[in-house]
């Protein structure tokens, strides 16, 4: 099963120009990006996410402001980022349940594997749990 892991997008640039990141099929984009979506202004005492996916892909980006991430596989393994720059990422893989907190002025991107479907989802944690 593949697990999620921070990717760090190369900064060009410099402090008194400003930087450029890039993300790239085939370089740190595993996958070909069929939608994106960005989320804004989440209040800092809503947690979100608490769902799973069965089979989509996500490369996530925080572009300004802090995100933390937790993620569960159905076996219990659990990973934790936080996102506080917008060179860094986290490849998602499908399969596994997700809890955002979210600073104010935090603006996620999401890079998706496919368009929305929402039978693709998993709402349920009991559900979750089951599912192989």
């Amino acid at each position: 099963m593949k697990k999620p892991y921070q990717i760090q997008f190369e900064q060009i640039g410099a402090p008194h120009l400003g930087y450029i990141s890039v993300a790239e099929i085939q370089d740190n984009i595993p996958f070909e990006i069929k939608r994106v979506y960005w989320t804004y202004f989440t209040p800092n005492h809503v947690e979100r996410g608490n769902h799973s996916h069965r089979a989509l892909e996500q490369v996530i980006i925080c572009v300004a402001g802090t995100i933390y991430f937790e993620f569960e596989s159905v076996g219990g393994e659990t990973f934790e980022f936080e996102l506080d720059e917008p060179s860094q990422g986290i490849y998602v893989p499908s399969g596994y349940w997700r809890r955002m907190k979210f600073s104010h002025n935090a603006v996620l991107v999401c890079m998706a594997s496919q368009l929305y479907d929402e039978a693709d989802y998993i709402r349920d944690y009991n559900e979750f749990k089951k599912y192989i």
